[in-house]
């Protein structure tokens, strides 16, 4: 089973339990950047409860691993949750939208797009790099830095005003400036 065959499974189980979602994390940064390699799979979403027990519905136990009582003590605590494919050992990462503004409008700013030919909603090239800057700053990571430099190699047609705004509101100078390093790119 390819990437696109999980994409197309879990974007339909996401839809019929009328689930509202983005693609985010390494597959967002190979869309916009350089591919690299990954089995999991990352989708912030937006959902009830109830919504989310019609996603359980959706994802058979015989082919996906999901606990609902941790699925929904996630969505309490605004974390994230995996559901695991059984049949091809892909994860998927349901990660559930927090209330701050620039979750807010990252989420609200996702465009629709064919990815391994499947359409799907995925974040913005622009809130790609800032999620990853952001969860380089939390893990001290570079290959988050490597995937934003892919990015910015990648993508010259960014808004940088919404950059700039959302670097400062985050506090994310220096991983920024690191980022713009890797890229090899004048600032």
């Amino acid at each position: 089973m390819t990437a696109g065959d999980v994409f197309r499974r879990v974007t339909a189980a996401l839809d019929r339990a009328n689930i509202a979602y983005m693609l985010s994390g390494s597959f967002a940064s190979a869309y916009y950047g350089a591919a690299r390699a990954t089995q999991d799979i990352d989708f912030v979403i937006e959902a009830t409860p109830a919504r989310l027990e019609a996603l359980r519905q959706e994802l058979p136990q015989s082919e996906y691993y999901v606990d609902l009582i941790a699925l929904l003590e996630a969505h309490r605590q605004q974390s994230l949750f995996n559901v695991i494919d059984l049949a091809t050992g892909w994860k998927i990462d349901l990660i559930f939208r927090k209330a701050r503004p620039f979750s807010v409008e990252e989420f609200n700013r996702r465009r629709p797009v064919e990815l391994h030919g499947v359409r799907l909603s995925i974040a913005t090239a622009e809130d790609v790099i800032l999620s990853k800057l952001e969860w380089s700053k939390l893990s001290q990571s570079q290959r988050q830095l490597e995937d934003v430099a892919a990015v910015l190699r990648s993508w010259r047609d960014l808004d940088r005003e919404y950059l700039k705004k959302w670097i400062q509101a985050l506090q994310l100078a220096a991983e920024w400036k690191s980022a713009v390093e890797k890229a090899d790119l004048l600032e």
